[in-house]
């Protein structure tokens, strides 16, 4: 399928859109924040930027790709008919978005299905795609076999140190269900690692692993426009991108670090899980 793509000017177009519109909703934040409606709970919110970001980004991909499929956090849905369909997330963080925290992002990521390595539990596989985060003005991009990219240059990925020094990225869900399952998984984790940090959003995590900020990641309950982007910057930037055993990661587990780390902390968290 990428043979007859060239991966590296979607990564350019996942780039320039993600800055674009990353740029509108810093300004929207600045003049205040509405939220429009909530979602999984009355704690998972969406913002009136939100909405607005995704028109933005749809608009933007039916100027550029008008023949490619969407699919958006917020509702935005097209068939294509070229294979590629862009998967988006308007702000990755809202809650931060929300308190005016710095852990946001938009993301963008040009997908295909083809079951080909890197494929992820919803069948699809990020070809190239770019993580804009706004407060801080980075703007990390991948593409298939290009690597990883902060700003053009090059990103070393996590380090591959002890688990005992393995300082961990993680994230929670937004019903009292998932949280307490997670609150559980984590403190079989929480004791054998360095420590945590929670950041409130899967695609600056990812990134931040991708760029060696933190030693590993794992997550429970996201999306595809959670992690299309990021996985593959993850991926890019020479990480594991892997779930429980032989399942594809996704929503039930992703886990991401080096090859070492993400098995022992796979390993970890089966016997977590075995213990509820």
């Amino acid at each position: 399928m990428t043979d007859s793509v060239d991966v590296a000017a979607l990564a350019g177009i996942a780039g320039s859109l993600a800055r674009e519109v990353g740029e509108v909703i810093r300004a929207k934040r600045a003049a205040g924040v509405t939220v429009a409606q909530t979602k999984s709970s009355l704690t998972d919110v969406v913002t009136a930027a939100d909405q607005e970001a995704e028109r933005l980004l749809a608009a933007g991909l039916r100027r550029l790709r008008p023949d490619d499929g969407l699919l958006g956090e917020e509702g935005a849905s097209t068939t294509g008919t070229t294979g590629v369909t862009w998967v988006v997330d308007p702000i990755d963080g809202t809650v931060n978005y929300l308190y005016d925290l710095p852990a946001y992002a938009v993301s963008v990521a040009a997908t295909v299905e083809d079951g080909g390595p890197g494929t992820m539990s919803d069948g699809r596989r990020a070809v190239a795609g770019a993580v804009y985060v706004p407060t801080s003005g980075e703007l990390f991009t991948a593409w298939e076999g290009g690597g990883a990219h902060l700003d053009g240059e090059r990103l070393p990925g996590p380090a591959d140190t002890e688990l005992g020094r393995t300082l961990l990225a993680t994230g929670f869900g937004y019903t009292v269900e998932r949280r307490t399952e997670q609150v559980e998984v984590l403190r079989h984790v929480l004791p054998r690692v360095r420590d945590i940090r929670r950041m409130g959003s899967a695609a600056v995590d990812l990134c931040m692993l991708a760029a060696g900020r933190v030693d590993a990641y794992y997550e429970r309950g996201l999306q595809p426009w959670d992690y299309a982007a990021a996985a593959l910057i993850a991926r890019e930037s020479g990480a594991v991108v892997r779930g429980l055993g032989d399942a594809l990661p996704g929503e039930e587990l992703l886990i991401a670090g080096t090859p070492r780390i993400s098995a022992e902390l796979a390993t970890l968290i089966e016997e977590a899980y075995r213990g509820m």
